[in-house]
């Protein structure tokens, strides 16, 4: 795992559910690319087709309310996600995201400094966010030893699996 990410952003609000994140309209789809093309629908149709490949979403408190839907952080690694930096989470899909190999780190008033196109520096180790427009740096949260090492192994299933030398 990369301990310095660097993206552009989108910027969504408070509370996005998982059912605006992963709209259960699409719920019966298989096709990881197919997921990823309606991440974030249910804020806005126009995110996905146009998010920076490798993009990083911030949000506002409660990210990820609502069910415990896997979906929603699927669908925001299909759409190409690296990271999700929120002033909160809800719990349930703070570990889903952990679980599935998506990046979700708490930085407290990212959202109000940043607009959609701007780029950020997320630095894991030094638990801080740069914006690369003015070089400004805020704290985030850093990842505890079994989160990191989950999302090292690019997910839990993944880890399991190495750790218990299965296929």
């Amino acid at each position: 795992m990369e301990t310095k990410l660097t993206g552009k952003v989108i910027v969504v609000g408070d509370n996005i559910d998982t059912d605006q994140i992963y709209p259960g309209a699409y719920l019966a789809l298989t096709d990881p690319q197919e997921i990823g093309r309606h991440c974030l629908e249910g804020v806005s149709a126009d995110i996905a087709p146009h998010f920076p490949q490798g993009g990083i979403v911030v949000a506002g408190r409660n990210f990820g309310c609502g069910s415990s839907r896997e979906h929603a952080p699927i669908a925001l690694i299909n759409m190409g996600a690296k990271a999700v930096l929120a002033d909160s989470f809800a719990r349930i899909f703070y570990r889903n995201a952990v679980n599935l190999g998506l990046l979700p780190i708490v930085c407290t008033g990212l959202r109000d400094r940043v607009r959609d196109g701007d780029a950020v520096t997320l630095d894991l180790d030094a638990g801080q966010v740069t914006l690369c427009q003015t070089g400004e740096t805020l704290p985030c949260d850093q990842l505890g030893e079994q989160q990191r090492m989950i999302l090292e192994a690019g997910g839990i299933k993944p880890l399991m699996r190495a750790r218990f030398g299965k296929r």
